[in-house]
């Protein structure tokens, strides 16, 4: 009785494998596009999930763009005239740091943005004494400099928030920003101007 539930359970296991590796197959259209930058917090083992939801279809697309995000999704939707032109895998705030909801407009873009209050304690040489710190709430160690955390092709639209490239561990991590794949920050960054909408929901 044993034997005959051993091979049931191997059977199954074996079953489970095989949609396991037929589901993981990488899609071409994404994994090459896909960058995430790395760091001391953005060096999990194994690496950051696999993207296979972002996409840009806009570059030959006209009319006013408006983006729209979804917290409960983690996704951001861009939009041309009203036409759906590319898709964004998110990382947002954190618990405690959610990042706001409501009608936003862009007001600021930067393309080199480095934060001012998030980032890692460093000695003389560059090396982390203290990674992912607030400076508003983490001592500096003696002889340390603070260090800003890099935020490429920044789309500032409240206050210390906004989007722009960053770290994607597969859940909300952030200060409240919101992180997407590089390439899709670039491709947000150019196709928005100072005004454009973002309406962010849960």
């Amino acid at each position: 009785m044993s034997r005959n539930l051993f091979r049931i359970s191997l059977a199954a296991l074996s079953i489970g494998l095989l949609f396991l590796v037929a589901g993981c197959g990488e899609d071409p259209r994404f994994s090459a596009r896909t960058q995430y930058l790395g760091g001391v917090y953005g060096n999990a083992e194994g690496g950051p999930p696999h993207d296979t939801v972002s996409y840009w279809d806009g570059d030959n697309a006209s009319g006013s763009p408006s983006v729209k995000i979804s917290l409960g999704e983690q996704r951001a939707y861009f939009y041309k005239g009203g036409v759906l032109v590319g898709v964004s895998q998110l990382s947002t705030g954190r618990e405690g740091l959610n990042t706001q909801l409501g009608h936003f407009k862009i007001i600021q873009k930067d393309k080199d943005h480095v934060s001012s209050l998030f980032g890692d304690y460093v000695d003389s040489a560059g090396n982390v004494v203290v990674p992912n710190v607030d400076i508003n709430k983490d001592p500096k160690p003696p002889g340390a400099h603070f260090r800003g955390t890099p935020m490429p092709y920044f789309m500032r639209i409240v206050s210390g928030t906004g989007m722009h490239a960053g770290y994607l561990p597969g859940y909300p991590a952030s200060h409240g920003c919101i992180r997407m794949p590089e390439f899709m920050a670039e491709n947000f960054f150019k196709s928005v101007s100072v005004g454009t909408p973002v309406t962010i929901t849960d």
